[in-house]
């Protein structure tokens, strides 16, 4: 497949060398959300650790992807193409290798928070971009690509990690990676371009608040009440925070003139029954492979 377009400042884009970049950088970031659940046992045992708190490996990975991700919209306005995927990928190499050196849990668990960071940055520039550089003709089979490397990367995270902590110790599933990253990181240098023009909006602190603690409180409180009990205090805490702070976000943005995120799109029905469609899909992929990960 070939394919070039052209710029709001008349360059020539290579689209092709920039999709292959995004989407292995994407497959690399979301294998890592699921590959280190089948060392769960192995860590519990060498960081000396219990199942509440090893399973943050997890939580604290999917937490702060969570709350990254809608601050990404804005990011994208603000610095460019190359900049911001040079930054998820240099972030990914740092979170890896940090945690594949871990000598206590708490450093294990920064480095996959770090990890994160770059995951949280790639994934929501993935998809804007790719919209930009091809034409709609082709983005049915641009996005279907796309989706196989989201839906496919977490379901294989599990079966390989499994099969490399057969052979070898867990850090080995993080120095797989690695490469991968280390490659990811020179042919985007190379080939990413900037596609996006900046627009620089307003910053609107509030709703940054408001994302960060609706989407964080959420995450918390479903992560958290598998060993608290829905009953906790702690969760039920946790989610009355999210679910308000997302209900004043949701409220907020379409009072602002330069919205965090446009969310009018969720007017369309069939554009809304895809998000609900795709939201389900994850949630049952992920939480059946935290099911089998003891």
């Amino acid at each position: 497949m070939s394919h070039t377009t052209i710029d709001q400042n008349q360059n020539v884009v290579r689209a092709v060398p920039i999709l292959i970049s995004f989407l292995i950088a994407g497959f690399i970031g979301l294998f890592s959300e699921t590959a280190l659940n089948m060392a769960l046992g192995n860590l519990m045992q060498e960081f000396d650790v219990v199942s509440s708190t090893v399973q943050w490996i997890t939580t604290g990975y999917l937490l702060t992807m969570g709350i990254l991700i809608p601050v990404t919209a804005l990011l994208i306005q603000w610095l460019t193409t190359r900049q911001l995927f040079i930054t998820s990928v240099l972030f990914s190499i740092a979170g890896v290798v940090l945690s594949g050196m871990a000598p206590t849990f708490n450093v294990l668990l920064l480095g996959r928070i770090v990890q994160a960071i770059g995951t949280g940055l790639l994934i929501p520039l993935m998809f804007h971009t790719v919209l930009i550089i091809f034409p709609i003709e082709k983005r049915g089979l641009i996005m279907g690509a796309v989706g196989l490397v989201m839906m496919s990367a977490p379901a294989v995270g599990p079966a390989a990690s499994g099969l490399i902590i057969e052979v070898l110790s867990w850090n080995w599933i993080l120095w797989f990676i690695l490469p991968f990253l280390l490659f990811t990181l020179v042919y985007g240098y190379i080939y990413v371009q900037n596609v996006t023009i900046l627009t620089k909006p307003k910053i609107d602190v509030l709703s940054i608040i408001l994302s960060t603690l609706g989407f964080g409180g959420i995450v918390y409180g479903f992560s958290v009440a598998g060993h608290q009990g829905w009953a906790s205090l702690i969760v039920i805490a946790a989610l009355a925070i999210g679910l308000s702070s997302l209900i004043v976000f949701a409220i907020r943005q379409f009072k602002i003139d330069n919205p965090m995120l446009d969310l009018r799109t969720l007017q369309y029905p069939m554009f809304t029954l895809a998000l609900l469609s795709v939201m389900a899909t994850f949630m049952i992929i992920l939480s059946t492979m935290i099911l089998y990960q003891f």
